[in-house]
């Protein structure tokens, strides 16, 4: 049994990057957790009704998944450019020290919105074996919207080195992703059941699977 925790910039980034591998870690007996780093708030501009409407998102989306805990770091949404990086390594790594987690997901730091850069660059400050020696592998995943418009020259563009077959698992990873009514659009938006089996379609080409997910391995120890 492994301790998996995936870490979502914002809730939904784990559903597009790696929703059908949690249904299939969870389905193998594994323990997961969900970290959310951001939270919207009425000081973000947001409604106190988009705020309750997100919550129940992700209170129902915590349910399909069955995940074992969910921590929500409150940093400010779109605004981590502003977040002191060092509180926010310091929640992180408090979390890892209290999960404890042998495999982790992270998003890709190319991704076009800064926000997941600075959760990338964050997570992966708690990742050193010396302090935190139960963390056996780091996987990066893509996110529809961002990570295919993150053309910055300065980043490795994202390149899977790692399959998961997904197959199973599309059909429950859409209607869990459809939970989130404000980020699905009509297909061709990047962010529709089309386009999300599309890629997932694509990935499955490029692994001999009917549908799977693709991810960069950063660190492994055997």
């Amino acid at each position: 049994m492994s301790t998996i925790l995936v870490i979502a910039p914002h809730p939904d980034d784990e559903t597009l990057g790696c929703g059908g591998t949690l249904l299939r870690h969870k389905n193998d007996g594994d323990v997961i957790h969900w970290l959310i780093v951001t939270e919207i708030t009425t000081e973000g501009g947001f409604t106190q009704q988009q705020i309750d409407k997100r919550k129940l998102e992700m209170t129902q989306v915590a349910d399909l998944y069955g995940f074992d805990s969910v921590s929500i770091l409150g940093f400010p949404t779109a605004q981590l450019d502003t977040a002191p990086m060092k509180k926010m390594v310091q929640k992180i790594g408090e979390t890892f020290h209290n999960i404890r987690p042998d495999t982790v997901y992270l998003p890709h730091p190319g991704d076009i919105h800064s926000d997941h850069k600075f959760v990338f660059e964050s997570g992966m400050s708690c990742t050193k074996w010396f302090r935190y020696p139960f963390i056996k592998r780091i996987l990066v995943y893509e996110t529809l919207s961002e990570t295919e418009l993150g053309i910055n020259p300065s980043h490795t563009k994202f390149s899977p080195n790692v399959y998961v077959d997904i197959t199973s698992f599309l059909d429950r990873k859409i209607e869990i992703m459809k939970v989130f009514q404000s980020e699905m659009g009509e297909f061709p938006f990047p962010r529709s059941e089309e386009a999300i089996r599309a890629l997932s379609a694509y990935r499955g080409s490029s692994s001999g699977f009917q549908f799977a997910e693709g991810f960069m391995l950063i660190k492994e120890v055997i």
